[in-house]
This record gives structure tokens, C-alpha cells and sequence, in this order.
């Protein structure tokens, strides 16, 4: 192989620093080469998880089941099936499963002895594509040496039974039997997901969006495609009034405030003060809330209170979105600022040239001359919301993990991700969309210009003109016709709240949506997003997958799977399902679709897991290899990198020096 040496002399310098002799390159790629060869690590696909923190959690320890399947495979006809059932329940749930076992155990040391057997097995086959590099910094500090030890030494060597067995025996006697099955069971959790996929929605509806942001603050290897609902937090972090007004609006639709103020300690006081005053003899009948999700147990009283906030944020928003319409008439959205076309008198509304009689015409707070202009009170109220959000600190923690593990896509091993859409014309081909800067961008360029004017909201050193754009933008790309992340001709919120005719609620959806069946279409955008090789994939949520309709998450031809099957509670009754899920194994793909989940308590106390079904998608011919995946590309450059520092080591080019500190380059592999 010929090298330019001179070219690379620069970073082959930098890169001997690493590996300052010919022994340490060499040997790192004999490593390198070796990680190749490792079966490819389990990628897990989760989707619009909208705050139902305890059915993540759960599908998170189970790895959609993937434990499940490894016990079985495992331990077959060895165990009965409510054995392997409590087995996997201690792996999901080690804590409060050792309280109940202890309590009803006849024989705890015999039982201590038999599972920490079965667990080191379960622990060793989870770890086996990975190296004893990667696998020892997943263990914990204190019980790391012992689980090194009994992961690789076998009980069916004859000269280490007594070995493995005092170990285990030592752990019994020394009381630390509890602390060392719930480390064990941790680390079977950890290594049983390689890299976690979270295709947007963390937020909204449900009432645990801020507890899955602290999972995920934990979780060693994960990204996020960002989803509508994240990207209106995100403007609300930001400031921007319209996206405050949608986040609280929406809380208080499903009754649910607990990220909002236990989360993340946004004060709603000032807000039902306002409400109460301003409201107090409208029935607000619009506005009552739904019950259909996590919060059932609300009573008539907090109902009212609840109504009477909702009318009053909702009429802030139509304000303040209307007001950032005119602001930005390049967006072509003047025509939603709906109470310029009320007429207050007669309580109608005209809406695209046809008059429709509102069901309310009760709005104290608007002024008919100037019906966009917040009133004095709400001028007041709006500017505590706005110092509540930006002020909160665990908010801005979780946007900034929002930010760093995240952006508008991600490709990723020959799948192409993304939460909603890509904008496209009626005949498949990719749509232009006009930005801050009046160019025009498509497909991998918009969304790669959207990321990064997301980003330039939260960075200070930026010009103001342009950050105070970027802040502005949220609104648009949660509601603009043309915004990846909405793609419909408009959002019918003060539709559906104030007219009874239905034809005025439909929102048609955008061309993405209509085409993604066309296979023709899928692989103009995986082309345009230089997506290459014979099964690759699109993966998106955003739009439920109705099963009682009979519609399924496999479209075009396999090359598009839609994993939004409704994890949210609200979406029970309409999808049928509580969620999908996608595990892409070295096997292959796995979509694994969810009844709804419980509770944790049952999952506890009854060995209940998430009802699943699994459908095969996709198998490989032959089991993959890291070498088949992009991190195999990235250790091939790097076995090419040092090749070449070889050549000059060994041609003079660069001096050898000693090893001082070995730092190796495996990455994550390692």
C-alpha cells in the first residue's frame, strides 16, 4: 500500500502521541481488527414516548422483551414458566423483588445461591459481543473484580467449581447477597442495549416527561431525533410565549401539571388567579379537561379551576401566535390569526369565505378594535410564565441534554431517523422551504439548517437579530404547514375548541404523509440523505399506527417503519395498542408491538411484563458483525491510520518514543 506521508505528517505527529511506538500500534490493531469481529450490539427504537415514564422504564429494563427472549433461550424446559417469569421480574425490578422473595423464601440461602448461578449466565450471554475492555466499564466499582471473575470462569471446568462456588458462597455469608444480585441485574440491563434511539416526544400528555429526561441523564449510550412536542418545550425554554402558552395549554387539556410544576417548578399560581377572576362567570365548557389519560381521579372543583385556566392560556395563545404571524409574514400564516375574522357582535366566525356561529363568544380579555392585543393583566401574566421557564433550572438541564444527544436526524447503520416528516411536493419530489436567511433548502439541507438554527436560540454569543429568529422560529415549526415536524395545511386548535362544524377541524396532512407507501418516493429521500446499501430503512413516529383499522407499521415495500403505536394513554382507545418498538439485533429486525402496561406495582408483585408480540421483519443471512455497521467503518479508517503510522515509524518518517500512557482508540467498542 502506498501512503502520502508528507501530506498526513501533521496528523500522523498528533496521532503518535496516542501511540507513540511501533509495539502500541500494533497492538491496537490487532484489538481494532479483533472488535470487528464482535456480532454487531442490539439497537433499541423507541418513539413518542409523550411522558409515560413508567411504560418507558419498564420497556426499557425488558429491552422490549429482549431479555424475556434471552432467559428463554437460556434456560428452556429447565425452568417453569413462572420461574422464568420472577427471574426476569428481578432483573426489571431487583430492589423490590428481593423485599417480596425475602418475605415468603423458606430457604433464602439456597435461593440466593441458585439465581445469582442464573444470573451470572444471563449477565455472561448479554456480554459476550462485547469486549472484556467494555464490559468491565460497565461494571460497578464495588463488585466489578467479582463479576469479572465469575463471568469467565465456568462452572463446567472441574478445576475452578470450588472457585466459582466460594465466591458465590462468600457473597451469601458476608450479607452482601442483596447488593451484589441488584449490580448484577443493573449491568444485564446495561448491556443488553448497545445504543438507544429515541425518535422524538419525550414530552406532553403523559405525567412523567421530566423523569424520562433523568432516565436518560443516566443512560450511557443514547440520541434523539427531536419531535414536535420536544421542540415546543424547547421554544418554551427558550422564551418564546406562543410555544409557553401551547406547552400549559396542553397540560391543563389532559388535567396533568405534574412536570410542569413538581417537574419542573413552573409557578401556574399567577395564571389561576387570572383565571379565576377573569373567568368566573363563564361555564368555560370548552375547556373542560380530559380524563381519558393517567389523570382520572380530579374532582368537580379542580375540573372548573382547570377549565377556567385552560380558556384563559388559550386565548393567550391565539394572541400571541397571531402576533408572531404579522411579525413573520414570510411564513404565509396571517390567515390563522382567527379573532380578526370574529365578529364579537354576533358571535360568528368567517373562515375561508364561509361564516360559522362560534359555540362561545365569551372573551373579557379581547378588545374587538384590536383583538391580537393582550390586554394589561395578560401582559403581566405572560411575563411571570416567561422568567418561570427560563428560570428553571432542571428545564434548562434537560433542553441542554435535549441539545447535545439530539438534532432533526440521525443515520445510523443503513436506517435514515427522524420523528415526523420530510416536506415534499404532490408528485414525490423534495419540497424547498424558504429560512431565516432567504434561501431555499430540501430534504438533508433543511433539516440539517433546522438543527442548526434550533441551536443558535440558546447560544448568547450570538447576534440578537438572529437568535431572537431563531426563538420566534419554534412556533412555526410547530404548527407551519411546511415545518418537517407538523407538515399540515394548518393546526385547528381554535377550531375544535369554539366551532361545532367538523369539516373546520380537518387538518390535511402534508405529502409525506400521503406518498410514504411509494417506494419510489422513500428511496428518492434516502438517496438525498446519502442513506446507502441494500436494506435501508426510513424509521419514524409521529402519526399513531391505528391497528384497529387495519393499518400496519410496515410501508414501502419495508423500507419505511412507523413506531408510533400510542404509548400515551390518551391514544389507547383510538390506536387499539399501547406502542411500538424496534430492536435491531445482529440477527436482524425485530417490531415489537405493545399491549398497554399496567402498572410497576403489578409488574412487582405479579411478575406481570408488557403483553408483546413480536414480528420478525428483517433477518440477516448470516449474523452481522461490528465490521457491517458504521462504527466498523470508523475502526477500519482508524486500522488504516495506523497502518500508516507503521509505515512511518518503520521508514524513518517519525521517531519511536516510550509508551508512556496507552490510549486506545476503540471508541465505544472498548
Amino acid at each position: 500500500m502506498k501512503y502520502n506521508i508528507q501530506e498526513d505528517m501533521r496528523y500522523l505527529q498528533l496521532l503518535s502521541a496516542a501511540f507513540p511506538n511501533i509495539a502500541v500500534a500494533s497492538t491496537e490493531i490487532i484489538n481494532l481488527q479483533a472488535i470487528l469481529n464482535l456480532p454487531k450490539g442490539t439497537e433499541h427504537f423507541l418513539a413518542d414516548l409523550h411522558g409515560e415514564h413508567e411504560a418507558f422504564q419498564h420497556v426499557l429494563k425488558n429491552v422490549s422483551g429482549n431479555i424475556k427472549r434471552k432467559v428463554n433461550e437460556l434456560f428452556g424446559t429447565t425452568l417453569r414458566e413462572n420461574e422464568k417469569r420472577e427471574l426476569c421480574t428481578l432483573i426489571y425490578y431487583p430492589e423490590q423483588k428481593l423485599e417480596i422473595v425475602k418475605s415468603s423464601e423458606a430457604d433464602l440461602n439456597d435461593w440466593y445461591h441458585i439465581t445469582i448461578h442464573q444470573l451470572v449466565r444471563i449477565c455472561r450471554e448479554v456480554s459476550s459481543k462485547y469486549t472484556r475492555s467494555k464490559v468491565r466499564k460497565s461494571l460497578p466499582r464495588e463488585f466489578g473484580y467479582i463479576i469479572q471473575e465469575l463471568l469467565h470462569e465456568r462452572t463446567d471446568d472441574a478445576n475452578k467449581v470450588a472457585y466459582v462456588n466460594v465466591i458465590i458462597d462468600t457473597i451469601i455469608s458476608t450479607r452482601r447477597a442483596d447488593d451484589f444480585i441488584i449490580a448484577i441485574s443493573k449491568v444485564i440491563q446495561r448491556l443488553a442495549i448497545d445504543q438507544l434511539h429515541i425518535l422524538g416526544d419525550v414530552y406532553d400528555r403523559g405525567p412523567g416527561a421530566h423523569k424520562i429526561m433523568d432516565t436518560l441523564a443516566d443512560f450511557p449510550r443514547w440520541d434523539i431525533q427531536w419531535g414536535n412536542h420536544d421542540i415546543l418545550w424547547m421554544g418554551a425554554g427558550a422564551g418564546n410565549d406562543a410555544c409557553i402558552c401551547n406547552v400549559i395549554r396542553i397540560s391543563l387539556r389532559y388535567a396533568n401539571l405534574t412536570t410542569l410544576e413538581d417537574g419542573y417548578g413552573i409557578n401556574l399560581l399567577p395564571l389561576a388567579t387570572f383565571a379565576m377572576e377573569t373567568y368566573a362567570e363563564d361555564p368555560c365548557t370548552e375547556f373542560q379537561p380530559s380524563l381519558s389519560g393517567g389523570a382520572k381521579h380530579v374532582d368537580e372543583k379542580t375540573c372548573r379551576l382547570i377549565a377556567q385556566m385552560h380558556k384563559a392560556i388559550s386565548v393567550i395563545q391565539f394572541k400571541e401566535e397571531a402576533l408572531l404571524y404579522e411579525k413573520h409574514p414570510e411564513w404565509n400564516m396571517e390567515n390563522r390569526k382567527l379573532f380578526s375574522f370574529v365578529d364579537f357582535k354576533m358571535g360568528t366566525i368567517n373562515i375561508d369565505g364561509k361564516q360559522f356561529t362560534l359555540s362561545s363568544n365569551i372573551f373579557p380579555t379581547v378588545n374587538p378594535l384590536s383583538p391580537n392585543e393582550l390586554s394589561e393583566e395578560e401582559e403581566k401574566l405572560m411575563k411571570q410564565l416567561r422568567h418561570s421557564f427560563k428560570a428553571s433550572e432542571k428545564l434548562q438541564r434537560h433542553i441542554s441534554l435535549l441539545l447535545s444527544h439530539g438534532c432533526m436526524y440521525a443515520i445510523c447503520n443503513g436506517n435514515l431517523l427522524f420523528h415526523a416528516s420530510i416536506p415534499l411536493n404532490e408528485d414525490g419530489t423534495l419540497r424547498n422551504v424558504r429560512l431565516f436567511d432567504g434561501q431555499v433548502y430540501e430534504g438533508r439541507q433543511l433539516m440539517h439548517q433546522l438543527g442548526m438554527l434550533i441551536r443558535t436560540a440558546f447560544q448568547n454569543e450570538t447576534d440578537i437579530p438572529q437568535r431572537e429568529y431563531a426563538c420566534d422560529f419554534f412556533l412555526y415549526l410547530w404548527c407551519g404547514p411546511d415545518s418537517p415536524l407538523f407538515d399540515k395545511s394548518k393546526m385547528a386548535t381554535f377550531e375544535r375548541y369554539f366551532i361545532e362544524d367538523k369539516s373546520t377541524h380537518h387538518e390535511e396532512k402534508g405529502y409525506y404523509f400521503k406518498l410514504r407507501e411509494n417506494e419510489e418516493v422513500i428511496d428518492r429521500i434516502l438517496d438525498d440523505f446519502g442513506v446507502e446499501g441494500s436494506n435501508r430503512h426510513i424509521i419514524n413516529g409521529h402519526v399513531p399506527v391505528h391497528t384497529l383499522r387495519g393499518e400496519q407499521p410496515i410501508k414501502a415495500g419495508g423500507k419505511l417503519m412507523v413506531i408510533d403505536g400510542g404509548f400515551s394513554q390518551a391514544y389507547h382507545k383510538e390506536t387499539g395498542i399501547a406502542g411500538y418498538t424496534l430492536v435491531y439485533h445482529s440477527r436482524g429486525f425485530d417490531l415489537v408491538q405493545h399491549e398497554p402496561f399496567t402498572s410497576k406495582r403489578d409488574a412487582i408483585l405479579r411478575g406481570t411484563d408488557i403483553q408483546s408480540t413480536t414480528q420478525i421483519v428483517e433477518m440477516a443471512n448470516r449474523r452481522m458483525l461490528v465490521a457491517d455497521t458504521d462504527k466498523g467503518a470508523e475502526l477500519r479508517r482508524q486500522i488504516a491510520d495506523l497502518q500508516e503510522l507503521l509505515y512511518a515509524y518503520r521508514h524513518g518518517f517519525i521517531s519511536e518514543r516510550e509508551e508512556k500512557q496507552l490510549t486506545t482508540a476503540g471508541g465505544t467498542y472498548k
